[in-house]
């Protein structure tokens, strides 16, 4: 008898994490959103083919259109851009559509807060007709690596022992293989590394809080003290301090691409289907083993 599959681990919060998005004052730091965006329009630019049917399930939707709005050659080609954010766990529910409904899927930072990633990737997958586009963003594992490294060691400081305070975030080089598990065919998936200067920690935090990225990870929260906070803040600056007084941070953004299977699509040929030998390809000579080990 089959073993039932385990769910996945709850890590993340998701009433926590819808909180956090209706407090999002995205207006007040919208620059990652914006450069996400204009990445997927620029995909878009060199994908000489119309999508009608579009669908914008960031977690925070208007960057995407609003990079439309300046690309007209672009947005020529596409449909109207309906918004339906992905909520507080992406992966929880299906998509509130039809299945193979939508041309195109977008998804701007609202990926890494999914519990079950690959099934939130398996929602946009059935949604998407065949030969449907996803083009998606999320956060990297190197995300906030300095945060999350001075808040842990002034905790641990203070009270011997310290609890997470940053969320775990995807690999970059697992991007291509979640797609591929997810049931999407030609996948990309690369990695954009930002670095942003702010005065001091708390300056990071505002953009963070802005955004609607601060912490949302499951179970029962114990606050910093505000020793605990300017310890992190004194160890930020050390570490990570510039000349001009400035600390960095560093963003990591995954950027996906992946197309619902179709007909048309380039495949791989059939093993033994080769017209050529390797050896011919490469203009080497074969050598061959005998049954004593010898070659010839």
């Amino acid at each position: 008898m089959p073993v039932a599959a385990s769910p996945p681990p709850i890590l993340f919060d998701a009433h926590r994490r819808a909180a956090r998005l209706t407090r999002a004052r995205l207006d007040r730091a919208d620059f990652l959103h914006r450069r996400a965006a204009e990445d997927a329009v620029d995909s878009l630019a060199v994908i000489l083919r119309p999508f009608e049917a579009i669908v914008d399930t960031s977690a925070l939707p208007g960057p995407f259109a609003a990079a439309l709005a300046v690309a007209p050659d672009v947005a020529a080609r596409l449909g109207p851009v309906q918004a339906v954010p992905a909520g507080g766990d992406p992966g929880a529910q299906p998509l509130p559509l039809a299945a193979e409904s939508q041309d195109l899927v977008v998804s701007l930072f609202s990926l890494h807060w999914a519990n079950d990633l690959p099934g939130a990737l398996a929602h946009i997958r059935r949604v998407l007709r065949p030969d449907g586009l996803f083009l998606g963003a999320l956060f990297g594992a190197g995300t906030l690596k300095e945060l999350r490294a001075v808040l842990t060691e002034a905790e641990l400081e203070a009270r011997g022992g310290a609890q997470a305070r940053v969320s775990p975030f995807a690999d970059g080089y697992d991007g291509a293989g979640l797609l591929q598990r997810a049931g999407f065919t030609l996948p990309v998936s690369d990695v954009d590394r930002v670095t942003v200067l702010y005065t001091d920690m708390f300056a990071l935090l505002r953009d963070m809080r802005a955004m609607g990225e601060t912490s949302a990870l499951a179970g029962p929260v114990r606050p910093l003290t505000r020793s605990i906070a300017a310890r992190a803040a004194q160890l930020y600056a050390q570490r990570h301090g510039q000349s001009d007084g400035r600390i960095k941070a560093t963003f990591e953004i995954i950027r996906l691409a992946g197309w619902a299977p179709h007909d048309s699509q380039p495949k791989p040929a059939r093993r033994g289907a080769a017209h050529v030998r390797l050896a011919d390809a490469l203009g080497v000579r074969e050598i061959k083993a005998g049954p004593d080990g010898s070659v010839s």
